[in-house]
């Protein structure tokens, strides 16, 4: 019975959770997709309705038979010998993607989260409708490409603008990141661009404070983050040198809310943002589900890696 993390070889909370799962006497499998072919190899047979085989590095060979979970963690992309063509790399990588990653995506374990169940909840709109349907409150939301359009719902009330996709961009060899963006009046006035592409747009909620709820299996947890600058009131992850934290409950329907959008997203770990408005009422924002909790585990102290060493350590089919 083994673990398989799936992950950079840079990763701190791995780290952690490697040291933890072995406290627990449980053998722990650290893989790098980025090995693959060079260091990383994979024979796999499909024999009575399953994939038989093994991963092997230099230095082990991992049994698939003898998995019983799955930290489906940070993978990254596979890394082929340079001297291969433009041609040849497409090729390869779209065949490395389906074969290898189909082959482990079979696996009967605990999967924290299945990649195919990561990438249903990657969508914001199916998060927001989901959680709406869970009982969760919703902000007011606009994806459009028409600039009129943004016009119209900004003429409703104060509005806010967040990618729909990832969190940052690379120009010119250096990586910059969005952040929640609340519109002003010249942003209005010129929505150039708008209409290049799709784009998300929310009625801004009063707010109070943030918070952040890590689910870990039955586990939930809610940290409130509390912004002591202007940058981190519109969005704490401008400044975080300002920010304040603490342990909080939840109110029931609240909590009853997340548990029934977990199940609806198939998902067993994930990190859901709330703003928590002056009178209480708590707004969903979204569920980043590989999001992190490590500086949140710092702050609070919350047992958040041994939560999640029970989890996989436990594995099931």
């Amino acid at each position: 019975m083994s673990v398989l993390i799936l992950t950079g070889e840079r990763d701190p909370s791995a780290d952690l959770m490697v040291s933890a799962l072995e406290k627990r006497e449980t053998i722990v499998h650290r893989v790098d997709t980025s090995w693959f072919p060079g260091q990383l190899s994979l024979t796999a047979e499909l024999a009575s309705g399953r994939w038989c085989g093994s991963l092997r590095t230099p230095y082990r060979t991992i049994d698939l038979d003898t998995i019983t979970a799955v930290w489906y963690r940070s993978p990254r992309i596979f890394d082929f010998p340079a001297a291969m063509t433009a041609t040849e790399r497409q090729h390869a990588t779209i065949e490395a993607k389906y074969g290898l990653g189909g082959i482990l995506m079979t696996l009967p374990v605990l999967w924290v989260n299945h990649p195919a169940r990561l990438a249903d909840a990657a969508y914001k709109p199916v998060q927001l409708v989901t959680a709406q349907r869970c009982g969760l409150t919703v902000p007011d939301t606009l994806v459009t490409n028409e600039p009129e359009a943004v016009r119209a719902f900004a003429d409703s009330g104060r509005t806010v603008s967040k990618m729909l996709g990832g969190v940052s961009v690379v120009e010119g060899g250096v990586r910059k990141f969005s952040r929640t963006h609340l519109l002003d009046p010249a942003d209005l006035d010129d929505l150039r661009g708008v209409e290049q592409t799709a784009h998300q747009f929310q009625r801004w909620a009063p707010k109070a404070h943030e918070a952040r709820v890590i689910v870990i299996g039955d586990h939930l947890t809610a940290v409130s983050i509390h912004a002591d600058s202007a940058a981190s009131y519109v969005d704490y992850r401008a400044d975080y040198a300002s920010l304040r934290y603490e342990l909080v409950t939840p109110p029931a329907a609240v909590e009853s809310g997340i548990r029934n959008l977990m199940k609806e997203l198939g998902l067993v770990y994930g990190a859901i943002d709330f703003v928590v408005s002056p009178t209480g009422e708590w707004v969903f924002l979204e569920v980043n589900a590989a999001g992190q909790y490590g500086w949140l585990e710092d702050h609070t102290g919350a047992p958040l890696t041994d939560q999640l060493a029970d989890l996989l350590a436990g594995g099931i089919a």
